[in-house]
This record gives C-alpha cells, sequence and structure tokens, in this order.
C-alpha cells in the first residue's frame, strides 16, 4: 500500500475515531486498515493512535501528524485536480443537512438552481431535526440555526431568524391581542412539542413565562396551521411562518419581548481546500440566503 492511501486511511480512523466505521466507509477490510496505520507507526518510529474501549483516539504525535496529512493530501488533491480541470468544474454529488422545515423552505430551492446550474452534479438532501455529525456521516454542506460549538469546521455567517409569537387577524379580532408575555396566561396557546418543548417560555430579558399550552402539536406545521385558522397563539421561529406573514394569515406580536435572534451559518469541513462542487454551492446558497428579508 502507498504512502499517501495508508495516510488517508490514518486520517479517516481519526476523524471517524473508528477502524470498523472507517474499513465500511473506505470499502475496506478492518485487517486491512489497522496494517495501514501499523505501516505508518512502523515509518514513523511513534504511536499516532490509542484503542480505548470505545473508541479510538490520537496521542500527542498522533494530533500533529493528522494536521500534517490533512493539508498534504489536500494539497495533493488540489494539485490533481487543478491538473485535471476539475478544481474549477463541480463534478461528482453534493450532500447537504439542515433542519426539516428550513432545508424544505429555504435550502432546497438552491439545490435545485444549483442542479440546473451545473448539470453534471447530482445532490442528496438529507433535512432532518436531529444533530447530523457532518464528518461522520460523509456530508458536504450543513446549514445551521443556533450559536455552533468550537470545531474546525469552516462556518459562513448568513443570517439570522428570529422566536416570534404570533396569530392570525381572525383570532385578535374574537380574543383581543396580548400585550406581554404575562398575558399569555389567558389566550389559547397552541405548542409544538417538536423543539423547545419546556412549559416555560423564555423571552428577552431574562423574562420566564410559565404555559399552559390547551393544544400540543408534535410537529410545528400542525401548531402553525391551529394558527392561521384563528383557533389560537403560537411560538415559532419567524422563517416557518414566512409564507403566512406575506399572505396576512398570521400577524407578530410581542416583537419588543423578544430574545436576540440565533445565527444561521453555513458548515463545512475542508476550508479553503473544499472541492469545487462545494465551492460553487456555499457561494449561492451564501447569496441566496444573505438576500432573503426574513432570513436578516
Amino acid at each position: 500500500m502507498d504512502r499517501w492511501q495508508a495516510m488517508r486511511i490514518f486520517v479517516k480512523v481519526a476523524e471517524t475515531e473508528s477502524f470498523a466505521d472507517t474499513a465500511r466507509q473506505m470499502f475496506m477490510s478492518a485487517p486491512a486498515v489497522t496494517r495501514a496505520v501499523a505501516s505508518l507507526e512502523d515509518l514513523i518510529g511513534a504511536r499516532l493512535l490509542v484503542r480505548t474501549t470505545r473508541s479510538v483516539k490520537m496521542t500527542e504525535a498522533g494530533v500533529r501528524y493528522f494536521e500534517d496529512c490533512r493539508r498534504i493530501l489536500a494539497d495533493i488533491a488540489e494539485a490533481e485536480a487543478a491538473a485535471g480541470g476539475s478544481y474549477a468544474t463541480p463534478t461528482g454529488t453534493l450532500s447537504i443537512t439542515a433542519s426539516a422545515l428550513f432545508g424544505q423552505m429555504y435550502v432546497l430551492p438552491v439545490v435545485t438552481d444549483y442542479l440546473d446550474t451545473y448539470p453534471t452534479m447530482k445532490a442528496k438532501t438529507l433535512f432532518i431535526d436531529r444533530p447530523v455529525n457532518i464528518v461522520e456521516e460523509g456530508i458536504d454542506v450543513a446549514v445551521r440555526i443556533g450559536h455552533l460549538p468550537d470545531s474546525n469546521l469552516s462556518a459562513v455567517k448568513v443570517g439570522t431568524v428570529r422566536r416570534v409569537m404570533c396569530g392570525s387577524p381572525k383570532y385578535f379580532e374574537r380574543f383581543g391581542v396580548p400585550k406581554s408575555p404575562a398575558d399569555l396566561k389567558d389566550h389559547r396557546i397552541a405548542a409544538s412539542t417538536a423543539a423547545w418543548a419546556s412549559p416555560e417560555w423564555k423571552f428577552g430579558d431574562d423574562l420566564r413565562v410559565s404555559v399552559d399550552a390547551t393544544l400540543q402539536c408534535n410537529t410545528n406545521e400542525a401548531a402553525i396551521q391551529s394558527a392561521r385558522e384563528g383557533w389560537g397563539l403560537t411560538r415559532v421561529l419567524n422563517y416557518q411562518i414566512g409564507p403566512a406573514l406575506v399572505a396576512g394569515e398570521l400577524q407578530i406580536i410581542l416583537s419588543e419581548f423578544e430574545e436576540p435572534p440565533l445565527p444561521i451559518h453555513i458548515l463545512h469541513p475542508e476550508g479553503r481546500h473544499a472541492p469545487a462542487k462545494v465551492r460553487a454551492f456555499v457561494d449561492m446558497a451564501a447569496a441566496r440566503l444573505r438576500e432573503n428579508r426574513l432570513l436578516n
């Protein structure tokens, strides 16, 4: 096995923290993965990885070698792609993840435009309301809402969203408009249990209000629909009700009591060494999302 392939295997083991996962993702046998890492350790004369009961961890030497390997392999890939002309042209399949509703409403239109722009490309979307480890799951690009933990991922901020209270004009005609969060106890509330399921809702200036929802819905869409029909009030992220706001079916209330906005970022693992397919999508998505007034 050549040294470059052994380095690729070592990097994948370090990223996944698993010999078995590396073997599966690289279509190799587990013993072959083990031999590749062992050959590097023999060549270098240092231990790179240590097995624990649950995973594989890098040694201090392994951490330094991991960063060097990633840089070297990225430089090789860039040189090969440039020589073949593919560095400037997106090729292959692009995988993208985002939360379910945001992905369907705002990311999917970018994906389809991207495919129209680059007809030889293919795409896979994973729109799902659960944390996705994009390195372990082999995802090229993620769109995330909320404050980001520290990581080695490249992040591009593209907008913000607000958590808002809303209701329909028909509801306000029947029951009036709450003037403060404390007034919510006197109103019908439809709450989604899909997220922020706590009965205590937090508003700006650390104001907290206990909410006894009359209607609990397992999806945001159901809670929003009940508000559109004039049954009650609900609390969601403003992007989720964008079409209803434009149509005049819903109105935002209590905006002076809102929490600070949440940031939206586009994430990808490769940084400046990202392949053309990733760079092209990130550029297109950033431009599209930044020009959306609901997200800025």
